[in-house]
């Protein structure tokens, strides 16, 4: 069987088995509910709100390690007519330039620690924002279940066909832009280590 094959058959069977779960919760009388959560996180005021807090952020931590990462660019730029031409015995017996050297690598070592760090705590405020941003979804979510008296609540994404009638996302931004238009989100820290205490 062929690959194009192989994958048409794979979406039949994938769509006939959403269309009969959901056949199944509609001859069981049972309310079918889609929700795009993308959507919701992308425009919602607090989800917007969000995204613009993080990208400030970035912007921040970048603006940080900027003069470092400049600084040592300049150095290595400093460096290199020094090292053209010598072999590794003659910069080895150049204890001026072994201590450049050095000196280059320790600032560059600190550097990506730095920006290690610094990629960490990034992560750390995202998935606390999004935390946030789920705590203020979650009332709203069940307030548009109860009004639309849904028993089955699918993603968007993990379903092959929906009606509009059956999408509740618009219903969910409008509720939680009302209530919840912005959300804290605050640089969150590693904690840091005393030095000598590795």
């Amino acid at each position: 069987m062929s690959m194009i094959r192989t994958f048409v058959a794979a979406a039949m069977l994938v769509a006939a088995v959403s269309l009969s779960a959901f056949q199944m919760a509609e001859a069981q009388g049972s309310t079918v509910m889609v929700i795009d959560d993308n959507k919701i996180f992308l425009d919602s005021k607090a989800g917007k709100d969000i995204q613009t807090k993080l990208q400030n952020i970035e912007r921040q931590i970048n603006n940080e390690l900027e003069p470092v990462r400049k600084s040592l660019e300049a150095e290595i730029k400093a460096l290199q007519p020094k090292l053209e031409g010598k072999t590794r015995e003659a910069i080895g017996a150049d204890t001026a330039l072994v201590n450049e050297l050095a000196a280059f690598q320790k600032k560059n070592n600190d550097l990506n620690q730095k920006r290690a760090i610094a990629e960490r705590e990034y992560a750390m405020t995202a998935e606390k924002a999004i935390i946030d941003f789920n705590k203020a979804l979650d009332p709203v979510l069940t307030e548009v279940i109860r009004e639309k008296n849904a028993q089955v609540v699918l993603l968007k994404s993990q379903v092959v066909f929906s009606a509009d009638a059956v999408d509740g996302t618009a219903a969910i931004i409008q509720k939680l832009d009302a209530k919840t238009a912005a959300i804290a989100v605050t640089r969150q820290k590693l904690p840091t280590t005393p030095q000598g205490a590795n």
